[in-house]
């Protein structure tokens, strides 16, 4: 494991990260579900995303950051004063979570997360949503559509952070068409979703 120092909305946070990420690839784990430690990684999609998040207020606020990795925008959200549910899929990364945030003195949960098994009320419901480069299989993009309609609140929004990936823009094709109209923020590269109809359902087509 390594440390390093890293600069958000002009303060400096200690986050602490594998040494060597393609040493944790394990075969028989990517066999059973194509498994990657993506996580292990500092993005810069992830710290462009939590420079813009820690220069909001969100006291009061609920966040959730899914994907989270090593989760600097969870730590972003919990700077500018809002309760955070970090979360992942891999063990590994929310556990790295947990230690990055009592290293810089920030509270926040963190919990692992399957995005196609959550259904609405599971985990309850949050104001804003976090996503820093997740879009980087087909796969991924219906069961994070079906995910934020299931944990954003009525009139809630969605922050996500995109290199430019090519599953990018079918993502956000298909979340227009289902009542999430998106904007750019900033360079271009963070988008911004809000339910255009608070409450409703959609059918999901698959993204082809």
């Amino acid at each position: 494991m390594r440390s390093g120092r890293i600069l958000v909305a002009g303060r400096e946070l200690l986050i602490a990260r594998p040494e060597d990420p393609e040493s944790l690839i394990d075969e028989a784990r990517f066999d059973e579900d194509e498994f990657l430690p993506y996580w292990a990684e500092l993005w810069p999609s992830g710290i462009e995303l939590a420079d813009l998040v820690a220069k909001l207020d969100l006291r009061g606020k609920r966040v959730i950051e899914v994907g989270c990795g090593l989760a600097l925008p969870s730590l972003a959200a919990a700077l500018a004063g809002a309760e955070v549910l970090a979360t992942d899929w891999a063990q590994e990364a929310v556990d790295l979570v947990v230690v990055n945030a009592e290293e810089n003195g920030l509270a926040l949960a963190a919990a692992v997360l399957d995005w196609g098994s959550v259904r609405v009320g599971e985990i309850g419901q949050f104001d804003l949503v976090l996503a820093a480069d997740v879009l980087y299989e087909e796969r991924n993009a219906v069961p994070l559509l079906q995910l934020l309609e299931a944990v954003v609140v009525p009139g809630g929004g969605v922050l996500i952070a995109d290199p430019g990936r090519r599953h990018a823009a079918v993502f956000f094709e298909f979340a227009r068409s289902a009542g999430w109209p998106s904007e750019p923020v900033g360079s271009g590269r963070i988008v911004s979703l809000r339910r255009d109809r608070p409450g409703a359902t959609h059918a999901h087509r698959p993204c082809t």
